[in-house]
């Protein structure tokens, strides 16, 4: 298996990118986001004043196949970074959730970091299983936030020490 390509989210990598993020809203069920995001508005989502630092996974085409984020999270003690990771569901790039933390880990370590918190629903398996498998461990939960419907739904907070 060829190794895949990781490296920062440039400019033309956005319009693939928002694609993966709405296309995993409008599945519903993983998520926080529940309300598509146009291009202007990912932008300033997540190339916006809390980025860290931005990555892609690229598949054997060069496409775009899922993205991870590191910010700054004014929750959180200034020693932990935020990470959230999208990647495509239609024809999936087996272990680009794998490659993109190594190279987040990499960065977020030089940048000074001490710890990494994901929140993710409670309802979202494969986002737990994901964050659980890479070596994340349960920190904290909110319980019953509410989803734009009003459905109560518990985020578990995880965090990596680096």
């Amino acid at each position: 298996m060829n190794a895949i390509e990781v490296r920062a989210m440039q400019p033309g990598d956005m319009v693939a990118a928002c694609a993966i993020l709405n296309q995993i809203i409008r599945a519903g069920g993983t998520t926080a986001l529940e309300t598509e995001l146009d291009e202007t508005n990912f932008a300033r989502y997540y190339a916006g004043t809390d980025l860290i630092a931005n990555h892609v996974a690229l598949d054997t085409q060069g496409q775009v196949a899922g993205f991870q984020w590191l910010g700054v999270n004014k929750n959180l003690d200034r020693s932990c970074a935020d990470i959230a990771t999208f990647t495509r569901r239609t024809n999936p790039l087996r272990g680009a959730g794998r490659a993109l933390f190594a190279t987040t880990t990499k960065f977020a370590k030089n940048a000074g970091f001490a710890q990494i918190n994901a929140t993710i629903r409670a309802d979202n398996v494969s986002g737990l299983g994901y964050y659980t498998k890479i070596g994340f461990v349960d920190f904290s939960v909110a319980r019953a936030v509410p989803l734009r419907d009003e459905t109560p739904v518990d985020r578990i907070s995880k965090r990596y020490t680096l």
